[in-house]
């Protein structure tokens, strides 16, 4: 019967505490300190840390562009027949092991046998999530998009 009782009085003693809580009036002072004003931040015009009118924009390069640029290996804004299939020559070239100029299924085999072989380091015959990793075509390092000069004062610690 106490617990009854006492289990009451928790509830009216909550429920006064959250009635207080919700009512107290909002306090009126910011939680943020106001902004600095314009003539805090160095609007010198002499100053040498200036920042520039305009944000540096990126080229307007679309990828097809791009892609349309590596083909064109002669940069005449044209792309001939030849220049289509150099990448593909190329590629068909490394497969063809005695230069015969016809892939046969043999040569092919031998280029993907090699590479399985490569990637079974602990030689099971099977390749493991880690092992089909070292399969993946290695591609080139991007370059960063923005060479921009670090700020002026800026320390590398």
């Amino acid at each position: 019967m106490w617990r009854y009782l006492l289990s009451g009085v928790a509830v009216l003693l909550v429920g006064a505490a959250a009635l207080f809580f919700f009512r107290a009036p909002a306090s009126s002072k910011p939680i943020l300190p106001a902004a600095p004003k314009a003539s805090n931040l160095g609007d010198d015009p002499a100053s040498e840390n200036r920042l520039p009118d305009e944000a540096p924009s990126a080229t307007l390069r679309t990828r097809e562009e791009k892609r349309f640029d590596r083909y064109d290996k002669d940069h005449n804004e044209t792309i001939t027949r030849d220049e289509y299939l150099l990448s593909r020559r190329k590629a068909f070239a490394k497969l063809d092991g005695n230069g015969d100029g016809r892939l046969s299924f043999d040569e092919w085999v031998v280029k993907t046998s090699t590479k399985f072989a490569t990637a079974d380091g602990d030689r099971s015959g099977t390749l493991t999530r880690t092992e089909f990793v070292t399969t993946a075509p290695k591609r080139k390092a991007k370059k960063p998009a923005c060479a921009c000069k670090p700020a002026a004062g800026a320390s590398d610690d």
